[in-house]
């Protein structure tokens, strides 16, 4: 373990979980990930002790983003770093209902999320959607993981995609499948049956390039 002077031994639990943390994810954790991660009682107690990490100059800090803590000295930077709005939910199940298909352009995000630029493979105007539902577990997608897509209009068959369903004005996380007259949009899960579509209620909003798995 690396050794820290003028810190606690909790805030250098705190110091080495993060490096560990950005060595097998590629972006930062979050609070609630430190919470866990370090088996501390609050969030108030991790927030107190990055204070003081970030007082002491080993890390920085953007309160308005989710993952916004970077560690001083290490190799990233912020260039290695994108910006991701969280837009929404989609579902992974019955689908959701959605105002508009105006939905998937919002202005103003749930909140951002800072992403390693590896994860997104240098795709541009990627967001993300929160899932709610379990029928991509298959596929290693839980409820509440996040999906990073990117804009799409067209999809090949066994591409992951959220879809907007035209008639019901609803979303869905499927993998999309063309069968004579029809879509197949498929979930990743035994237990649960495809929704069958008209082509022409189906619309294509983004196809899934990573997830953001949420830490058990």
């Amino acid at each position: 373990m690396m050794e820290y002077k003028k810190l606690s031994a909790k805030q250098e639990r705190i110091l080495e979980f993060m490096g560990q943390f950005l060595d097998d994810k590629g972006y930062p954790p979050t609070v609630r990930d430190i919470m866990r991660g370090c088996d501390l009682s609050s969030t108030s107690v991790v927030d107190y002790n990055l204070r003081i990490l970030e007082r002491e100059g080993y890390l920085r800090r953007d309160r308005e983003v989710s993952r916004g803590i970077e560690l001083k000295g290490a190799e990233r930077s912020r260039e290695r770093t994108a910006r991701v709005p969280l837009l929404g939910y989609i579902a992974a199940g019955t689908p959701l209902p959605v105002p508009d298909a105006d939905t998937w352009a919002s202005p103003q995000p749930m909140e951002t999320l800072d992403v390693g630029a590896e994860v997104l493979g240098g795709k541009k105007q990627v967001y993300a959607l929160k899932v709610k539902g379990m029928s991509m577990i298959d596929a290693l997608i839980n409820d509440g993981d996040i999906v990073l897509l990117e804009p799409a209009t067209e999809a090949k068959d066994g591409d992951m995609v959220a879809v907007w369903l035209r008639r019901s004005n609803e979303t869905t996380l499927k993998k999309l499948y063309r069968e004579p007259g029809r879509i197949r949009l498929q979930p990743a899960n035994s237990r649960m049956r495809p929704i069958y579509a008209d082509p022409e209620d189906v619309e294509v909003q983004g196809k899934v390039v990573g997830v953001l798995r949420l830490m058990g």
